[in-house]
């Protein structure tokens, strides 16, 4: 009997994420934030954490199948993938970021070329998506568009707008304000937290100093932060949580906004009450609504493969069987002489071949009555095939193997009636 887990479609549905690497006690460590895997296991999915390991990328089809993708923190992403032309910043500036964020602006390629796969691969093939900060970023580079090396020095100088971005001093409870668009997936999200009065906006926590700053054409904004930055992103055209569909870039940190409380047991069920927002889970929870949607349709889609090569398989097998009927199988005792017949009526046989039908009974006198034979034998095999193309696949086996039995059958019992000739 076939278990639960040897059943593809009662399995749960598999969440590829990336981890980061950090140097610890002098020897790297890879890890994953533990809000983000607390949430996918919360909602029903399995979190698989795919190692930042050099040579994975050429091992992503062995974490097949993938039903979703959920990249989040890192380090930058690398700008010669985003900005070959000239870049807004002096040589001055460049040396005074990679000072200020020194660890994060330490480019991981190794990183970068696993996640930018996975990011092509959901692309290609609609596998649901969801970027938090750095993977928002890299799902826009990978589509075409490019990022803000230091969003708030460059905005500065576009919007004069300042938005502080960045708090290294307060990891998890900074905030900056979010205003929203309706009709979004991200108001719909977060639809119970307005009010009249507060123009569809909110504060989010975010931490990062790169940014959007040309939207891929496919991709359509949701959110902006004061000083223009697009926070929030999604594609039209790939967003149905229902039919598995789901293409999602946030800037800022919905798992990390958060009541700052020391009730450890709320913080472990991860109840909507811990969160400053109610859509600060029901991101994740539409994300895996995803998921499980993807997986199920690949499970039909891959049954429906099945079905029809089942049914082309039986379809060929049925006409190998029907062909195993041939004239001689079935009348071999005429065909011969019968083509024979036709050429020595118009006077094309030679001796051999007159001498060969007289052999078998056959001449010019009773040849009509063997002509009628040939010609019963025929309508008799047309019919047999008509009736042979409406039997079953398993009735047809039955018939070979009825066909098969008597011809062994005939060949005894033949073999004993020339052994009491000879004796």
């Amino acid at each position: 009997m076939a278990t639960q887990h040897s059943q593809p479609s009662l399995l749960l549905p598999r969440v590829l994420i990336v981890s980061r690497r950090t140097l610890r006690k002098n020897k790297f460590v890879d890890f994953v934030g533990e809000y983000h895997l607390d949430l996918i296991v919360k909602y029903g999915a399995v979190p698989v954490i795919v190692p930042r390991v050099s040579g994975v990328e050429q091992m992503l089809d062995s974490f097949e199948p993938i039903h979703g993708v959920l990249l989040c923190e890192g380090e930058d992403v690398d700008p010669l993938l985003y900005n070959k032309a000239i870049c807004d910043l002096s040589q001055e500036e460049l040396e005074e970021i990679r000072r200020l964020h020194s660890s994060d602006t330490a480019i991981d390629k190794i990183k970068d070329s696993i996640e930018l796969q996975l990011v092509r691969r959901c692309i290609e093939r609609n596998i649901p998506y969801l970027g938090i900060c750095r993977g928002s970023q890299l799902l826009n580079v990978a589509c075409g568009g490019t990022l803000y090396q230091d969003v708030e020095r460059e905005l500065l100088k576009k919007s004069g707008t300042a938005v502080k971005h960045i708090n290294y001093a307060d990891y998890d409870g900074h905030r900056h304000p979010l205003a929203v668009l309706d009709n979004t997936p991200l108001h719909l999200w977060f639809r119970d937290s307005f009010n009249p009065h507060n123009n569809l906006q909110m504060m989010v926590n975010s931490y990062h100093h790169q940014g959007i700053k040309r939207l891929a054409e496919r991709f359509k904004a949701m959110a902006y932060a004061p000083d223009g930055l697009i926070e929030a992103f999604y594609d039209p055209n790939a967003y149905d949580p229902e039919e598995g569909k789901f293409i999602v870039g946030l800037q800022f940190h919905p798992e990390r906004m958060r009541r700052n409380d020391d009730d450890q047991n709320d913080r472990e069920t991860f109840s909507a009450s811990v969160f400053d927002y109610p859509g600060c889970s029901r991101v994740y929870q539409e994300f895996v609504k995803a998921v499980f949607a993807y997986q199920k349709c690949l499970v039909r889609c891959s049954q429906e493969r099945n079905v029809v090569k089942t049914e082309g398989e039986m379809k060929n097998q049925k006409k190998r069987i029907v062909r195993s009927f041939s004239i001689s199988k079935l009348s071999t005792a005429y065909e011969d002489p019968g083509a024979l017949l036709i050429k020595l009526t118009v006077g094309a046989a030679d001796e051999e071949e007159e001498k060969r039908l007289k052999q078998m009974g056959v001449t010019v006198r009773n040849s009509t009555s063997f002509i009628k034979r040939v010609k019963m034998n025929k309508e008799g095999k047309e019919g047999a095939l008509k009736l042979m193309e409406s039997m079953s696949t398993q009735q047809l086996l039955d018939l070979v193997a009825f066909y098969q039995m008597m011809s062994q059958t005939g060949s005894l019992v033949l073999e004993e009636k020339l052994t009491c000739l000879a004796t």
